[in-house]
């Protein structure tokens, strides 16, 4: 034990290590048609598609302490749409949204593909929102036909947010300074540890006030509200699915069941068997399984202070309860 204690210290202190990988057996590989609820005839061959978005939407692999390096966001929403367009028996999709938003870039793609997936195939698309379905997940729900909020969703947070900080107190009680080599002005914008200029936050809050439009015009289409009644509604907060019902950001209130009546009437079949799509065959038990059994082998990944890649500042459609204003 005490010889493990001092490996594990002299991998820390020389910086060679960057946590314990033990890699998922989930992740990689084509998605795979989960069976999630029968029919309820035998013969029934009509399907409807359960396509979840969980957690942040990024253009990126997710990674976390317990489950280390998963799947690409974007990436996998594709393919399940892909999987959803090729297979005839898929009649709609109902969209399951579990999700605070992520970066604006990320939020847009899966919206474009959604609304691309919707013309090329002719299918309904039925978005459901669950616990959280706020920012880049209220505006991917702008691309279904039809917006379903559980009672106890939050969602709504109709904005952008760029999270900058102002280190320069502490780097002076540090004893720190930054003295950068650049090719311009503002080459080191949002350098945190000097006080930003008026003339640097005109340029980052222009950018902002631009994604900010684009949102406003995608809940417009979407809502088919006038654009200052969302304007009026799109200064950041958050709405419960029964507000949001009563303030014409949802279609209505209900459940998953709901959600997939709702797809069946639209596509206009009365019966369908529930499929997922997951990168491992697995059983869910029920549609309200957030996701298949987790695999014997599971990944774990510590990362710790300067020992990861930079993570730089970034525009974000995300709602962050409590986040520093």
């Amino acid at each position: 034990m005490l010889r493990g204690m001092v490996l594990t210290a002299a991998f820390l202190s020389c910086g060679c290590f960057n946590g314990l990988v033990l890699t998922a057996t989930n992740v990689g590989g084509p998605v795979v048609e989960t069976p999630v609820a029968d029919a309820d005839h035998y013969f029934c061959c009509n399907k409807i598609a359960l396509i979840d978005v969980e957690g942040l939407i990024v253009n990126a692999k997710e990674s976390s302490i317990l489950v280390g390096t998963s799947d690409n966001p974007v990436s996998l929403f594709r393919e399940r749409l892909d999987a959803a367009a090729d297979d005839k028996r898929v009649k709609a999709v109902v969209l399951r949204i579990n999700s605070p938003g992520g970066g604006v870039t990320a939020s847009d793609i899966m919206y474009q593909d959604l609304l691309r997936f919707r013309r090329a195939t002719g299918k309904p698309v039925v978005a459901c929102m669950m616990d959280v379905a706020a920012s880049g997940g209220y505006y991917l729900s702008m691309g279904a036909n039809h917006v379903i909020a559980h009672p106890t969703t939050v969602t709504g947070s109709i904005g952008v947010i760029m999270n900058m900080y102002n280190a320069t107190g502490l780097a002076t009680m540090l004893g720190v300074s930054s003295s950068p080599i650049k090719s311009g002005p503002n080459k080191d914008i949002g350098n945190p540890l000097r006080p930003m200029s008026e003339t640097e936050r005109a340029i980052l809050q222009g950018m902002v006030d631009a994604f900010y439009n684009q949102f406003v015009e995608v809940v417009v289409r979407g809502r088919g509200l006038p654009e200052e009644r969302v304007r009026f509604l799109a200064d950041g907060r958050v709405y419960t699915g029964i507000d949001a019902k009563k303030l014409g950001l949802v279609d209505e209130v209900g459940y998953l069941e709901d959600a997939i009546q709702c797809a069946k009437d639209m596509a206009g079949i009365k019966d369908a068997y529930v499929v997922a799509y997951d990168r491992c065959e697995g059983y869910r038990g029920s549609i309200y399984a957030a996701s298949p059994k987790i695999p014997a082998e599971v990944r774990v990944k510590l990362d710790l202070p300067g020992m990861s890649g930079p993570s730089g500042a970034g525009f974000m459609y995300l709602w962050q309860a409590g986040a520093p204003k």
